[in-house]
Order: C-alpha cells, then sequence, then structure tokens
C-alpha cells in the first residue's frame, strides 16, 4: 500500500511538473538530463541526428538548447568516424523559432543577463553551422519558423515536405527578423526576402524548394524512407549526400495563387506586384500596394497591406533596414549586428515593443497591440538608428570565432 501511494504520489508530481514545464520553461529547476533531453541524439554508422524535442512548444529553442547543439556538432566535426550530420523535430514542428514565452517572463522579472546569454548560444551555434565543415541535412518536416529557419538554412541541404510552413513572423510580435534572417531573406530572388520579413506571412515546402530557402522536396511519409536511405551512406562527401537526396526527393510546384506565383522571377503571375516591395521605404511599399489593390481589387494586396498595417511600425522600419544591409553583409556580420538589435528590442529603452507583442499574441490573446510609436509617420530615423546600435559603449559585441573558421 505504501508503494502504491508513493507510485501514485511520482505520477502526480510528474503531471504537475510537465504542466509547469509547458508554462515556463525559465522559471523551473530541472535536471542536467531533463536539459539535455531537449535535444536528443540518434547515432547510425557514419552519421549522426539532431533532435530538437520540445513538441509541446513546437521545439522552441531554448539557451541550454543553443550550447547542447553547439557541443554536440564540435564533437561530430572533429570525429573522423562521423561524415554527415541531420537535424529534424520532434512532433508536428521542426521548430517554430526561439522560446518567445520565455523571453517575456526574463523581461518581467529583470534578467538582462539571461536574456544575453539566450541570444549569444542560438547565433553562435548558427554561425557554427553556416561554417560547418561536413554536410547537413536539415528535415523541415512541419512548422518553420523564426529561430527555427536560423538552426536549419545556413546548413548544406534542407528538405522541405508538404508539411514544412516556412515564416520569419517577428515583426508582427514587435521584434526583428533575426537569427541569420536578415542575412536568409536578403539572398532571396527579387524582393521576396523584403516581403516575407516584413509581413511575417508564411510559404508551403514547395514555395520554400521554389525560391531556395529547401534544396529538395519530398512527400512527408516518405520521409522515414529517405532517413533511412541517408543512415546507410558511410561519407563524408557532400555530392554523395546530395545524389542520395535527389533519389528521394520530387517535383513541387508552388501555388499559383500564392505569393511565389506573384513574382516574375518564376514567371508564374502578374509583375506589377514585384516592384511593390522593391522601394526605399515602407511607406512607399505600403503606397505602391494601396495603389495597386484599389486597381485590381486583388486579395494578394488587400491581405498583405492588412498584415502590414497590424504590425509593428517601428518594426516595419526596422526590418527593413535590416534585410537591405544584410545583402551586402555575410552571415558573421549579419549576426553580430542581429545580435545587437536583439538586445535593443529586449532590454534596451525599445523593448516595450517586444513585450506588448508577446502579451498580444500569444499571453493575453487579444490581438490587440498597443505600439509605440502607434504609426509609420511617428517613427523617427533616429530611432531606428539608435535600435542598430550598442546598448552601450561597454557592452560587448557577439563574439564569434571569425578567425578559425571562414564566414560564408
Amino acid at each position: 500500500m505504501h508503494n502504491a501511494k508513493g507510485l501514485l504520489g511520482r505520477i502526480v508530481r510528474d503531471k504537475l511538473w510537465r504542466i509547469e514545464y509547458r508554462r515556463s520553461f525559465c522559471s523551473l529547476k530541472v535536471t542536467p538530463e531533463d536539459l539535455d533531453n531537449q535535444v536528443l541524439v540518434e547515432g547510425s554508422g557514419f552519421s549522426r541526428t539532431a533532435i530538437l524535442n520540445r513538441p509541446p512548444a513546437l521545439n522552441a529553442l531554448t539557451t541550454h538548447m543553443g550550447y547542447r547543439l553547439q557541443k554536440l556538432y564540435k564533437n561530430w566535426e572533429e570525429d573522423p568516424n562521423i561524415g554527415f550530420v541531420m537535424m529534424k523535430g520532434s512532433g508536428r514542428a521542426f521548430c517554430a523559432g526561439g522560446d518567445i514565452v520565455s523571453l517575456y517572463h526574463l523581461m518581467k522579472r529583470g534578467s538582462p543577463d539571461a536574456i544575453r546569454e539566450f541570444f549569444w548560444s542560438l547565433y553562435s551555434f548558427i554561425y557554427l553551422l553556416g561554417t560547418y565543415l561536413k554536410p547537413h541535412v536539415a528535415i523541415l518536416n512541419g512548422v518553420t519558423m523564426g529561430g527555427g529557419t536560423g538552426v536549419s538554412i545556413p546548413g548544406t541541404f534542407r528538405v522541405a515536405t508538404d508539411r514544412s510552413i516556412f515564416a520569419t513572423p517577428e515583426t508582427i510580435i514587435g521584434f526583428h527578423p533575426d537569427a541569420g534572417a536578415s542575412f536568409n531573406l536578403s539572398h532571396l530572388p527579387g524582393r521576396l526576402g523584403e516581403y516575407l520579413g516584413l509581413t511575417g506571412l508564411k510559404l508551403s515546402g514547395a514555395g520554400m524548394l521554389a525560391c531556395g530557402l529547401a534544396t529538395h522536396y519530398i512527400r512527408s511519409e516518405e520521409v522515414p524512407v529517405m532517413e533511412e536511405q541517408l543512415k546507410k551512406l558511410l561519407t563524408d562527401d557532400p555530392s554523395v549526400v546530395e545524389s542520395c537526396l535527389e533519389k528521394c526527393s520530387e517535383v513541387a510546384h508552388p501555388e499559383k495563387t500564392g505569393v511565389l506565383g506573384r513574382f516574375v522571377f518564376l514567371k508564374l503571375g502578374d509583375t506589377q506586384l514585384l516592384p511593390c516591395f522593391s522601394h526605399d521605404t515602407v511607406e512607399e511599399i505600403i503606397d505602391s500596394l494601396e495603389i495597386e489593390a484599389s486597381r485590381r481589387k486583388d486579395t494578394w494586396c488587400s491581405t498583405t497591406l492588412r498584415r502590414l498595417k497590424e504590425t509593428s511600425p517601428l518594426s516595419l522600419k526596422v526590418a527593413l533596414r535590416s534585410i537591405r544591409e544584410g545583402r551586402f553583409q555575410t552571415l558573421d556580420q549579419c549576426l553580430i549586428r542581429e545580435y545587437r538589435m536583439s538586445l535593443q528590442g529586449t532590454i534596451g529603452p525599445m523593448s516595450g515593443n517586444f513585450c506588448e507583442g508577446i502579451r498580444a499574441r500569444l499571453i493575453d490573446k487579444d490581438e490587440a497591440p498597443k505600439w509605440d510609436p502607434p504609426s509609420l509617420e511617428n517613427v523617427s530615423e533616429d530611432m531606428v538608428d539608435d535600435y542598430f546600435s550598442a546598448l552601450t559603449a561597454t557592452e560587448p559585441d557577439l563574439d564569434l570565432p571569425i578567425k578559425l573558421r571562414e564566414s560564408i
């Protein structure tokens, strides 16, 4: 009887622990084993697979996950018995981004050092991945958003599926496209990067393949077969890994009604919408879209306009400048600049928009954020300049091992 009560007590405590864990990771004392289980490892022959493992949170990234990924990937890179590395997610997501709800609570508690450490750990891993010496395959079989794009896009190969959903939705929560997004988005064809970065709207797996965010496409039910084929490889040659992926992959066409059907580089739709996102300012972009919307009565135009008008005005101007700067910078330069910006957006004088965005979208869920400033005309150049500056003259920049690793 005593043993039964003890077992019941452990079950109850375990259930309570799991409930609290889902509410706020950063508020709990967890064991090293619990933390390590956030990134699981599969080993097979000549490859290793990192599995992002927080399915209730759509595998949202934590500080510990950033450090664990760094440790694992450095060890695998140095191990001559490992030829290539894969990454995937548990459950229905690859990775929904950083754990922004935990960040919100850290901000509310006044924990700036923990916030610094969060961005430092994840951005450092992204740089490691972008300069990785071995072939890397990211299996994007589900939600791939925000920081989830950062820990996958810089790698060698990205496999999208019919379940893939790509987005960089930071502006709708009063933040900026980060985790290398200013580099990744700025190198997309046409002005697609500006569109995705400003609106935060989604792309399908087929759309990801069409614009180059994914290198291969496969139906989700075929993913286990592809994984088994990859695990049989005994190679560190990217061309051999690529050949295996090619044999498993298939052709996919983006929806003609989607954004990619609108851009001239695919020759699928209306070429007049491309110039809308090539203008110098957010105001000019919106004016151009309004002209097109009134002339065409076009659903895509009206949806895009509605999203832009729901978004933080400061974030829109910051995102546009960030993507434009990223077009002429290397990955390490983008990450160092984004680290500066992320600190401004979370612990600097302009952190209120991020708190308000998280409150409105994820905490209270009233979908009615009160942005500051409330309109584009109230966002000054000085405000945007400040967002790109260091918190203080003595604030350290993100320290990346640039001299040891060749940046892209």
